[in-house]
């Protein structure tokens, strides 16, 4: 009976975390969505609340932009995401407090006037806060 008690608490444990788990990856996903959309129609207060202050913004050119800089580049059009951001192969770990997000990024731009599109592999780093989860992070790399 020890046993079945035993394993029945381990069960619940497991169960427990898993659900936490997929519940995290849901938020995650959630604010990723949000800050697609927000690369695309700018919004300052939105964007001030889905970015920490002490943000880390790198473009696949080397350029490295912090939290004013970003939002800066958004708001003002001299970085104009065109139509939908389409990502592909996304991957979502989280670990603890953090959650470290892949994908591959595809969308069209007009950049300072220049139209283009960009092929991108991203690394979105995730920090869980009191207010939700908060970006830190964002590495792009051009695709080979």
């Amino acid at each position: 009976m020890k046993r079945i008690l035993i394993f029945g608490c381990l069960m619940f444990v497991a169960v427990s975390s898993f659900a936490q788990q997929k519940n995290a990856e849901k938020e995650v996903d959630q604010a990723v969505s949000k800050l697609l959309a927000l690369m695309v129609t700018p919004d300052s207060t939105k964007l001030d609340q889905l970015l920490l202050n002490n943000l880390s913004y790198g473009h696949s050119s080397g350029k490295i932009q912090n939290k004013q800089e970003f939002m800066h580049s958004l708001l003002s059009g001299e970085s104009d995401f065109l139509d939908d951001i389409i990502i592909a192969d996304s991957k979502t770990i989280i670990q603890g407090n953090t959650a470290l997000v892949r994908h591959k990024l595809m969308a069209q731009t007009n950049d300072k006037g220049i139209k283009g599109s960009v092929n991108l592999y991203i690394l979105l780093i995730w920090s869980k806060e009191k207010a939700g989860w908060k970006l830190l992070v964002r590495q792009a790399v051009k695709v080979p």
